[in-house]
């Protein structure tokens, strides 16, 4: 049986890990700056996380949701206590699709509607109604197309239209688009939506799959508005590899028996994972070593980088051009041995390094940005003075 070719590989086979640091078969290291779509928050193979994941697979590593299972409610304790969120419930699944699947279900139990607004460039998933909430028409299959969705811009009006217009249950944003390209709406925007929602009656949703778990140089992203959305989607950083997402549940939406539920979500080994990864980053500091260390490496871009635009927040970070970036990554991974990301939109370079990233990983990124983004630009300029 052959794998269900689906994905474009690059020519390369990491074998070990350990910080931000990855080695192929063939001993060669790498620096990683994109953290595997911003899944590493705390380093690769972090001891504390090894020893975790290790202490629990020797007592237990899975029973389904039909017993106690108290390093759940431990989990949930401290997610609350680190995030700021103490009084909101959690619900736990295994990816942030799910996650968004789960809170858009909830939302629409919570409210008996069944329309949801969403944004322009946005991704929320691949199942299907986060595909169906996902600013692209080709990975939406006819079977995901029969949702209610409307597809608005930035704009305040054209939401509440929407809302005047629908049945609208829920709202989703992501407080970063990711994928999208590094796109903040502004925090007044998110200020107003807050509102608009409440005065409405619809649920709001805050996407922090990729923008949460101190990547912004906050907890969550949506905390630089000074908001506080009714559900909170998360994973990727949450267990610095190991499958886990969740839901942060205001109180106001309440709990039944079967209303949400899922066989692996908050099983022994994803909560020990979790876990882990709140201690690291905890007693780390790196929700403030990310927003100081993402202040100085998007200040360097800015004076440095030849780009059109620096994006981001924390050490969640784009860099658009004004030339499609596909050349410039590829020689960024075969030339100097650094990974970096894409988006989207094909001018933008996404960077999502481990939260841990020290000051001399970020030097040796710069340096090598510089050398090739200098080399790219003459070589347009000299392209450019042909036509």
């Amino acid at each position: 049986m052959d794998l269900f070719n689906v994905y474009p590989l690059v020519n390369i086979t990491p074998v070990k890990a350990l910080g931000a640091t990855l080695w192929d078969e063939n001993g060669q290291e790498y620096l990683d700056f994109y953290g595997g779509h911003a899944v590493i928050s705390i380093g690769h193979s972090h001891p504390h996380y090894v020893r975790r994941i290790s202490e629990q697979l020797n007592q237990i590593g899975f029973y389904s949701n039909s017993v106690q299972i108290p390093i759940q409610a431990e989990l949930a304790q401290k997610l609350g206590e680190v995030s700021g969120y103490p009084d909101y419930s959690l619900f736990l699944c295994n990816s942030g699709a799910e996650a968004n699947e789960n809170a858009l279900k909830l939302a629409s139990f919570h409210t008996g509607k069944k329309h949801v607004i969403a944004f322009k460039g946005a991704f929320h998933g691949r199942t299907s109604g986060a595909v169906a909430a996902t600013d692209n028409a080709k990975i939406v299959a006819p079977f995901n197309a029969g949702h209610g969705i409307s597809f608005v811009g930035y704009d305040l009006a054209d939401a509440e239209r929407v809302m005047q217009t629908e049945e609208v249950c829920a709202v989703i944003v992501e407080p970063i688009q990711g994928v999208g390209g590094i796109i903040m709406p502004s925090d007044e925007f998110l200020q107003g939506l807050a509102a608009l929602c409440k005065a409405h009656g619809v649920v709001f949703v805050a996407d922090e799959v990729q923008s949460g778990y101190g990547r912004s140089g906050r907890f969550f992203a949506h905390q630089h508005a000074g908001i506080q959305p009714d559900i909170i989607s998360v994973a990727k950083g949450m267990g610095n590899g190991f499958p886990i997402g969740g839901i942060l549940i205001s109180p106001e939406l309440k709990a039944s028996y079967g209303l949400l539920g899922t066989t692996f979500g908050g099983n022994h080994l994803a909560c020990a994972a979790a876990l882990a990864v709140l201690e690291v980053i905890e007693q780390e500091n790196l929700i403030a070593h990310a927003d100081e260390l993402g202040g100085f490496l998007r200040a360097e871009l800015e004076a440095h980088a030849g780009a059109q635009e620096i994006r981001g927040r924390g050490l969640m970070v784009g860099i658009k051009y004004d030339f499609p970036i596909k050349d410039l990554r590829d020689k960024l991974l075969t030339e100097k041995h650094i990974f970096v990301g894409n988006a989207s939109d094909p001018t933008v370079l996404r960077l999502l390094p481990p939260l841990n990233i020290t000051r001399a990983e970020v030097d040796q990124f710069l340096q090598a940005l510089f050398e090739l983004t200098e080399k790219s630009v003459d070589v347009i300029h000299q392209a450019s003075a042909l036509d």
